[in-house]
Protein backbone atom coordinates (compact mmCIF):
# COMPACT_ATOMS: atom_id res chain seq x y z
CA UNK A 1 0.00 0.00 0.00
CA UNK A 2 1.37 3.32 -1.24
CA UNK A 3 2.13 5.79 2.15
CA UNK A 4 -0.24 8.94 1.85
CA UNK A 5 2.60 11.26 3.52
CA UNK A 6 5.82 10.26 1.35
CA UNK A 7 7.36 10.29 -1.74
CA UNK A 8 10.59 9.44 -4.22
CA UNK A 9 13.29 11.43 -5.24
CA UNK A 10 17.21 11.74 -5.50
CA UNK A 11 20.42 12.58 -3.85
CA UNK A 12 22.54 14.50 -5.45
CA UNK A 13 23.54 15.36 -8.96
CA UNK A 14 23.68 12.46 -11.88
CA UNK A 15 24.50 12.02 -15.58
CA UNK A 16 23.83 10.48 -18.46
CA UNK A 17 24.97 10.35 -22.32
CA UNK A 18 23.73 9.38 -25.69
CA UNK A 19 24.76 9.45 -29.02
CA UNK A 20 22.55 9.10 -32.15
CA UNK A 21 24.09 9.81 -36.10
CA UNK A 22 26.70 12.47 -34.79
CA UNK A 23 24.23 14.53 -32.24
CA UNK A 24 25.46 14.58 -28.64
CA UNK A 25 23.44 14.39 -25.84
CA UNK A 26 24.23 14.91 -21.90
CA UNK A 27 21.55 14.91 -19.39
CA UNK A 28 21.43 15.73 -15.65
CA UNK A 29 19.22 14.53 -13.11
CA UNK A 30 19.41 17.16 -10.28
CA UNK A 31 17.53 17.43 -6.83
CA UNK A 32 15.46 20.72 -6.31
CA UNK A 33 12.93 21.95 -3.78
CA UNK A 34 11.62 25.22 -5.37
CA UNK A 35 11.38 26.87 -8.91
CA UNK A 36 14.14 29.34 -7.87
CA UNK A 37 16.50 26.24 -7.49
CA UNK A 38 15.16 24.91 -11.15
CA UNK A 39 16.52 28.03 -12.88
CA UNK A 40 19.82 28.36 -10.81
CA UNK A 41 20.39 25.10 -12.41
CA UNK A 42 19.38 25.99 -15.37
CA UNK A 43 21.59 29.63 -15.45
CA UNK A 44 24.59 27.29 -14.60
CA UNK A 45 24.28 24.76 -17.19
CA UNK A 46 23.93 26.85 -19.98
CA UNK A 47 27.13 28.77 -19.01
CA UNK A 48 28.79 25.59 -18.53
CA UNK A 49 27.30 24.07 -22.07
CA UNK A 50 27.22 27.85 -24.09
CA UNK A 51 27.62 25.93 -27.09
CA UNK A 52 24.84 23.40 -27.12
CA UNK A 53 22.33 23.82 -29.42
CA UNK A 54 19.27 22.80 -27.00
CA UNK A 55 18.49 22.51 -23.34
CA UNK A 56 15.73 20.56 -22.90
CA UNK A 57 13.97 20.15 -19.74
CA UNK A 58 11.14 19.32 -17.45
CA UNK A 59 10.61 19.28 -13.27
CA UNK A 60 8.13 18.36 -10.82
CA UNK A 61 8.21 19.66 -7.74
CA UNK A 62 6.08 18.58 -4.43
CA UNK A 63 3.69 16.48 -2.92
CA UNK A 64 1.09 15.94 -2.96
CA UNK A 65 0.22 19.10 -5.18
CA UNK A 66 2.86 18.96 -7.75
CA UNK A 67 4.61 22.36 -9.67
CA UNK A 68 5.98 21.11 -13.43
CA UNK A 69 7.22 22.16 -16.59
CA UNK A 70 7.93 21.10 -19.47
CA UNK A 71 10.44 22.67 -21.95
CA UNK A 72 11.25 21.90 -25.23
CA UNK A 73 13.69 24.73 -26.12
CA UNK A 74 13.27 25.13 -29.63
CA UNK A 75 13.54 21.59 -30.80
CA UNK A 76 9.62 20.96 -32.66
CA UNK A 77 6.77 20.58 -30.11
CA UNK A 78 6.61 17.25 -27.72
CA UNK A 79 9.50 15.78 -28.70
CA UNK A 80 12.33 16.89 -25.80
CA UNK A 81 10.65 18.01 -22.53
CA UNK A 82 7.39 15.59 -23.13
CA UNK A 83 9.58 12.27 -23.09
CA UNK A 84 11.84 13.87 -20.13
CA UNK A 85 8.91 14.51 -18.05
CA UNK A 86 7.98 10.67 -19.24
CA UNK A 87 10.73 9.26 -17.17
CA UNK A 88 10.08 11.44 -13.96
CA UNK A 89 6.72 9.99 -13.93
CA UNK A 90 7.19 6.71 -15.19
CA UNK A 91 9.54 6.29 -11.77
CA UNK A 92 7.04 8.27 -9.92
CA UNK A 93 9.62 10.73 -8.48
CA UNK A 94 9.41 14.48 -7.41
CA UNK A 95 11.39 17.44 -6.34
CA UNK A 96 13.38 16.72 -9.22
CA UNK A 97 14.54 18.39 -12.85
CA UNK A 98 15.89 16.82 -15.56
CA UNK A 99 17.83 18.77 -18.34
CA UNK A 100 19.23 17.18 -21.67
CA UNK A 101 22.00 18.87 -23.53
CA UNK A 102 22.44 18.86 -27.05
CA UNK A 103 24.76 19.22 -29.64
CA UNK A 104 23.31 18.87 -33.11
CA UNK A 105 25.57 16.95 -35.35
CA UNK A 106 24.37 17.96 -38.63
CA UNK A 107 21.22 14.99 -39.62
CA UNK A 108 18.07 15.43 -38.49
CA UNK A 109 16.50 12.38 -36.46
CA UNK A 110 13.30 13.11 -37.21
CA UNK A 111 10.37 13.37 -34.48
CA UNK A 112 10.57 9.62 -33.78
CA UNK A 113 14.22 9.68 -33.66
CA UNK A 114 13.85 13.00 -31.66
CA UNK A 115 11.36 11.54 -28.77
CA UNK A 116 14.06 7.98 -28.68
CA UNK A 117 16.95 10.20 -27.72
CA UNK A 118 15.46 12.85 -25.10
CA UNK A 119 13.78 9.87 -23.11
CA UNK A 120 17.32 7.55 -23.44
CA UNK A 121 19.33 10.09 -22.32
CA UNK A 122 17.08 10.82 -19.70
CA UNK A 123 16.88 7.60 -18.88
CA UNK A 124 20.51 7.67 -18.89
CA UNK A 125 20.75 10.03 -15.76
CA UNK A 126 17.81 8.66 -13.63
CA UNK A 127 19.42 5.21 -14.10
CA UNK A 128 22.54 6.69 -12.25
CA UNK A 129 20.63 8.11 -9.38
CA UNK A 130 20.52 7.57 -6.18
CA UNK A 131 16.94 7.62 -4.74
CA UNK A 132 15.65 8.28 -1.52
CA UNK A 133 12.13 8.76 0.02
CA UNK A 134 10.93 12.49 1.61
CA UNK A 135 8.51 12.29 4.59
CA UNK A 136 5.95 14.84 4.67
CA UNK A 137 5.89 16.05 8.98
CA UNK A 138 3.48 18.24 10.69
CA UNK A 139 5.42 20.99 13.11
CA UNK A 140 3.43 21.66 16.35
CA UNK A 141 3.96 23.54 19.89
CA UNK A 142 2.82 22.32 22.87
CA UNK A 143 2.72 24.22 26.65
CA UNK A 144 1.66 22.39 29.41
CA UNK A 145 2.35 22.30 32.76
CA UNK A 146 5.34 21.12 34.69
CA UNK A 147 3.72 18.25 36.69
CA UNK A 148 2.75 16.62 32.94
CA UNK A 149 6.06 16.42 31.40
CA UNK A 150 6.27 12.30 32.43
CA UNK A 151 2.55 11.95 30.31
CA UNK A 152 3.64 14.03 27.71
CA UNK A 153 6.77 12.98 27.12
CA UNK A 154 5.76 9.38 27.36
CA UNK A 155 3.30 10.08 24.45
CA UNK A 156 5.36 11.82 22.47
CA UNK A 157 8.14 9.26 22.68
CA UNK A 158 5.77 6.52 21.50
CA UNK A 159 4.23 8.12 18.83
CA UNK A 160 7.62 8.84 17.22
CA UNK A 161 7.59 12.47 17.42
CA UNK A 162 10.39 14.50 17.28
CA UNK A 163 11.51 16.95 19.51
CA UNK A 164 12.58 20.07 18.42
CA UNK A 165 13.38 22.75 21.27
CA UNK A 166 12.33 22.74 24.78
CA UNK A 167 11.83 25.18 28.02
CA UNK A 168 11.25 24.39 30.93
CA UNK A 169 10.46 26.41 34.27
CA UNK A 170 6.74 25.87 35.93
CA UNK A 171 5.11 25.93 32.63
CA UNK A 172 7.19 24.17 29.79
CA UNK A 173 6.93 24.62 26.50
CA UNK A 174 8.18 22.32 23.56
CA UNK A 175 8.44 22.15 19.72
CA UNK A 176 8.33 19.01 17.53
CA UNK A 177 7.46 17.82 14.58
CA UNK A 178 5.33 14.16 13.82
CA UNK A 179 4.72 12.16 10.37
CA UNK A 180 1.93 13.45 8.64
CA UNK A 181 -0.20 10.05 8.99
CA UNK A 182 0.58 10.23 12.33
CA UNK A 183 -0.58 13.58 13.09
CA UNK A 184 -4.06 13.27 13.97
CA UNK A 185 -3.63 10.29 16.58
CA UNK A 186 -0.83 12.12 18.63
CA UNK A 187 -3.14 15.35 18.75
CA UNK A 188 -5.86 13.20 19.78
CA UNK A 189 -3.84 11.38 23.18
CA UNK A 190 -1.65 14.89 23.68
CA UNK A 191 -5.84 16.58 24.10
CA UNK A 192 -7.26 13.77 26.43
CA UNK A 193 -4.47 15.55 29.32
CA UNK A 194 -5.58 18.51 30.98
CA UNK A 195 -4.33 22.21 30.38
CA UNK A 196 -2.89 21.16 27.13
CA UNK A 197 -2.63 23.68 24.52
CA UNK A 198 -1.55 22.76 20.88
CA UNK A 199 -0.38 24.97 18.04
CA UNK A 200 0.23 24.22 14.52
Amino acid sequence: MKSSDSYKSIEGISKGTYREKASKFISFAIPVSSVKEVKEHLTRLRKEYYDANHHCYAYRIGYPEYVYRINDDGEPSGSAGKPIYGQILSRQLSDILVVVIRYFGGTKLGIPGLIHAYKTTAQEALDHAKRCTHVLVDRYTIKFNYLQMNDVMRILKQEKAEIISQECDNDCKTDFSIRKSKSEKLKSRLSKLMNICIYE
